[in-house]
Parts: C-alpha cells; structure tokens; sequence
C-alpha cells in the first residue's frame, strides 16, 4: 500500500458527512444503548508500518470502540457527578478542534478575550463579586491544584517566601479540611504540602459539614503564621455544606486562607440565591467549580477564582524571551497550569449566551426533582435505606438489611445491567450506592426505569 501524505487524508465534506452519520446513529442509540460497559476489552495489536487510511480507522472504531463506549452522555448515568454535552455546547466543541486555537495568550486571536468573557459570566451567574477573576482548567482537579498552590504562594508571602521561585523548604504551614474531595487531598501532594499533611477537622454529627466550633480551636492551636482552610460547598456524598459564613469569620481572624471547593454544589446557588446553603463563597479567597459537570459542557472543562489574581500571577508566571506579551492584560499561561491551552471557553460562553441563566436554573431544577423522586421512592421501599435526606441532587442509600441484600452485589447486578449506572459510596462507615442527578437529557421516565429495575434486584 503506498504512504499516505497528510494533503492526501479525506476532505472535510467526506468527514462531515461521516460525524454527521455518527452522530445520528449515537444520538438515536443513547435510550436502548448499555449504560456502562464494565467487561469491555480492547484486543491488543502492534501499529502497523502501513498506511491504513480513514476508512480503515473508521471501521476499527465502529466495531471495536463505539460499542464498548459508556453512555455517560445519556440521561441514565448517574454516577460521580457527569453532566453531559448539551447540544450548543457540542457544536461549540466542534468548533474548537475545527479552529484549534492555543488560548495561551492574546495578541492573536480574540480567543483571550472570549475565555476573559465568560470567566466574567460565569460570576455573574452565580452572582459573585466583581473582583474575582480566574482561569478556565482541565477540571476540578486542576483547580484545586491552583487552589493549594495559590494559598501556598501566599502564606509564603507572608513569610517572606517566594515559593513559585524557592520551593517550600522553609515554609511553615498548616492545612485544615473536613472532609476534602479526593482531588483536594491529591491537589495538596503536587502542590509540595503533602497528601497527609492536613489537619482533621471534626464533622457536625451526621454530616460531612465541618464542626466550626473544632475549627476555630485548632485554629487558636495553631501558632504557624501559614494556615490554609479547604472548605466545602457540597461534599461528594452528603452533598453536605460547610458553614461558610463562619468559616469565613474564623480565617479573617487567624488570618488563614480560605479556598472553598464548589465544584457542582455552587449551582445551588441558581435555585436559592446567594442566601442559600452557599452563602458565604463569595467571602473565600479561591473558589473552584466545573462546567463539565452540571453545566453540561463537553469535557474536560474547569474553572479557578479567586480575589487575589495577582498572587495567582506570581504562582505560575515564568519569564522566557519567547513568551513575552506585550497585551495589557496577563496571558493565561501565566494564570494557569499549562501553556498550551486548548480553546475550552468556547462552549462555556456558548452554552451560557444560548440557555441564559433561566434555561440553566430550570435544569438544575429538574435534576433535583428527579433526585428527590428518586429519593422519596427508596425512603418509601422495603428493599432500601435512604441513609440521609436528599440535599440537591444525590440520593444515598443501601440494600436493607432486613431483606439480607448486599449492597456491593446490588450494585454490581444494577451496573451489569446496563440500564443504569451508579457509583458506590461509604456514609458513617457503612457502604452506600450513590446516585448524581447532572445531566440535561435525564427525564422522569428514567428515574422510573432505575425503580423498577431497583425493585426487581430487590424481590
């Protein structure tokens, strides 16, 4: 078979017309097609020295990849917390790899701009004040990492480190967390400050709220002049809010920073205003969220605020003569982890000019809905336990005990059946199923396939 030169790949007609026949066929799949796929397998091969084509990849991909995909994208996957690609949002996504933009910085491309735009929605939408501003990330992850890295470069300012520059060595710190998301704790090893390096706080009893009053005790203990607070705005299974207000109080002062991880409990907000159970995130000094989740936009998007972008700056800039900017504002390669940034903004600013924040509360709203009915029915079973109220928009529950199910084994039967997908979970020691409601295509009719697929397991 002769070499393939790039010019020599299919037209764009030919490969529009091929992702508009996929996309009908994925589309109309997504209500019968599996949920999950948990024993799916790719057959190992060596890369071929010949050119193989287009076709060649479109084929390999129809028959070994696409059937063995998830449906997280679809309305029946419940589990972490997934939002799917809503429609504007996945032709924005188009329209990012069609133009592939590096948004790094500005000078050449109105991309900057558009990124700088919708940070500034994006407050506005959950109403918090002007002066934050921020960076749009790979995700919560990243921006947690920011969030530990930004509260790291500060305290060491106050110490008279420049850390960025430095390293840690020297830095007296103490960090203070409840019950931290898992890519908190993995944000506080990259960031230098160690995954155990963080003080327990003590929860409210059964919650995973933070117990201010054992805060502002370990607070007074701590005589460091370097003190962190990782605060949150709905924890990953209670879906459980720290008293943010008070929190807030405590770290003015003792003089800790605050950084408050709101990466889908922030959308609360949409439905209770900033009087709700986030009432005091706009006090913080750093904020996390994501759009991937209850936003609905393709993955991988995330976003860090915070109040202090200039200590933002001084954590990630680094001077070479080939990045130098001439724009009056930073680049965002001096904001955030990477340089080369893909052009995520795009399908944020999309989705938020073409739903407004009536069409985004309204779905918020329906997820929440479909929770509580959902909830409601397990509370009202004799297979289930619902192990704490629902808060928004996850149901926690196990098997019961009086009927001898097990929950991991329910768990298992659910998933393998394709119907439905949920994750598993742990409330005060005891293993739970935990199922989040994000996804804009979810109806009701699916809340009613998951009982009675639920109710069968349970017979």
């Amino acid at each position: 078979m002769q070499s393939l030169t790039p010019r020599q790949l299919p037209t764009y007609e030919h490969l529009l017309a091929a992702l508009e026949q996929e996309c009908q066929a994925y589309s109309a799949s997504l209500d019968t097609r599996r949920v999950s796929n948990p024993a799916s397998c790719l057959a190992p091969c060596a890369l071929s020295e010949q050119s193989a084509g287009f076709e060649a990849f479109r084929q390999a991909f129809s028959t070994e990849i696409a059937p063995q995909l998830s449906a997280s994208n679809g309305g029946r996957y419940w589990g972490f917390v997934t939002g799917g690609a809503n429609p504007v949002a996945t032709y924005a996504d188009w329209l990012v790899t069609l133009y592939n933009q590096n948004v790094s910085k500005g000078g050449d491309s109105v991309a900057s701009q558009v990124e700088r735009q919708a940070i500034k929605w994006i407050t506005e939408l959950f109403e918090l004040p002007a002066v934050f501003e921020g960076v749009m990330t790979t995700g919560a992850t990243a921006a947690n990492v920011l969030g530990a890295m930004v509260a790291r470069q500060e305290v060491g300012r106050k110490q008279g480190i420049d850390v960025a520059k430095v390293g840690c060595k020297d830095l007296d710190y103490a960090v203070f967390a409840a019950t931290p998301h898992a890519s908190m704790v993995k944000a506080l090893g990259l960031a230098g400050l160690g995954q155990e390096s963080w003080v327990q706080v003590a929860c409210e009893p059964n919650s995973e709220a933070m117990d201010t009053i054992d805060l502002a005790n370990k607070l007074a203990e701590c005589r460091g002049p370097g003190k962190i607070v990782i605060a949150s705005a709905a924890t990953v299974t209670g879906t459980d809010y720290d008293d943010l207000i008070r929190v807030a109080q405590l770290c003015r002062q003792h003089q800790a920073w605050l950084h408050v991880d709101g990466a889908f409990g922030i959308f609360e907000r949409l439905l209770m205003g900033p009087q709700g159970k986030t009432q005091g995130i706009e006090l913080a000094d750093s904020i996390t969220l994501d759009c991937h989740k209850w936003l609905n936009v393709p993955y991988d998007c995330g976003v860090f605020l915070t109040r202090h972008p200039h200590t933002l700056l001084a954590t990630c800039n680094v001077d070479a003569p080939y990045l130098a900017n001439s724009d009056a504002e930073q680049p965002f390669m001096s904001l955030g982890i990477e340089n080369s940034r893909r052009f995520r903004a795009l399908p944020v600013w999309a989705t938020l000019l073409a739903y407004g924040k009536q069409g985004i509360r309204a779905q918020i709203q329906r997820n929440v809905d479909q929770a509580n009915a959902l909830a409601n029915w397990v509370n009202a079973s004799d297979g289930y336990e619902l192990k704490k109220p629902c808060e928004l928009n996850v149901v926690v529950f196990c098997a019961s005990d009086k009927n001898k199910l097990d929950t991991h084994a329910v768990l298992a039967q659910l998933n393998e059946g394709g119907q439905v997908f949920m994750t598993p979970g742990m409330w005060q020691g005891k293993a739970v199923i935990r199922c989040a409601f994000s996804n804009w295509r979810t109806e009701m009719q699916d809340v009613e396939l998951a009982i009675t697929e639920l109710a069968r397991l349970a017979s």
